[in-house]
């Protein structure tokens, strides 16, 4: 059997049972065939069934359904063992996590980052310090690209603190990233605006702060210059 052949498979009896929720337990009893290709071909670097990737080629309908992403808290723990597992697996596609310039490329950054996520769930503060690294590369370039962003500029401690949430919390199978950035642009309008006397005054550029502000000769005023 492939791939393919078992998606189809789990996919039919969803169709066919509409259940409210499912779990591993839930393919286990409903679509067997299916349930017993995954746990022979599809494993995690850590040697769990890979449900991640299971869901993630699933129908919308059916991946808001799946509740086998619900975890307890775990006692925290260090095991370099685990991050290594993952990092191995993937070791010549870390280069993602730095830049991606493919939609392959961003699946498979998307990949590494919800496997070394998983693993941090798990209380394995290791797992969740390499994965707050490699998720800073793109947020970094999401700051510099993106307005809606910048106010992040200047809150870096902060800004690790929401990454590492994002992890804790992170649930659904979908797109990893498009759940950081849209959970740090809306926790990102509550900052309060850092300013440099290097940035523009206007988001598309043009004259800087440095550039604007003029001081009064007889009172010593600081105020923006307008040319107006």
């Amino acid at each position: 059997m492939r791939f393919d052949k078992a998606i189809e498979i789990l996919s039919t009896a969803l169709i066919q049972q509409n259940p409210k929720s499912f779990s591993g337990t839930w393919v286990y009893q409903n679509a067997p065939r299916a349930y017993r290709f995954f746990r022979l071909n599809l494993r995690t670097p850590t040697g769990n069934i890979d449900w991640d990737s299971v869901t993630d080629v699933l129908d919308r309908s059916h991946q808001y359904k799946w509740d086998g992403r619900k975890r307890k808290a775990k006692k925290p723990y260090e095991n370099q063992a685990e991050v290594d597992l993952v990092l191995a697996k993937y070791h010549d596609k870390i280069y993602t996590c730095i830049t991606a310039v493919s939609e392959q490329d961003r699946r498979t950054r998307d990949r590494i980052l919800i496997a070394l996520a998983r693993v941090a769930q798990r209380g394995n503060i290791l797992a969740r310090q390499e994965a707050v690294s490699l998720i800073r590369f793109t947020v970094d370039d999401w700051i510099e690209k993106y307005y809606v962003l910048q106010r992040w500029n200047g809150f870096g401690e902060i800004l690790e603190e929401e990454i590492a949430a994002c992890i804790r919390r992170y649930r659904f199978t979908g797109t990893f990233l498009g759940y950081v950035f849209k959970t740090l642009e809306y926790r990102g309008r509550g900052l309060a605006p850092l300013y440099s006397l290097d940035t523009p005054l206007s988001p598309i550029g043009g004259r800087t702060w440095a550039e604007s502000v003029v001081q009064d000769e007889k009172t010593g005023e600081v105020r923006i210059f307008n040319s107006s």
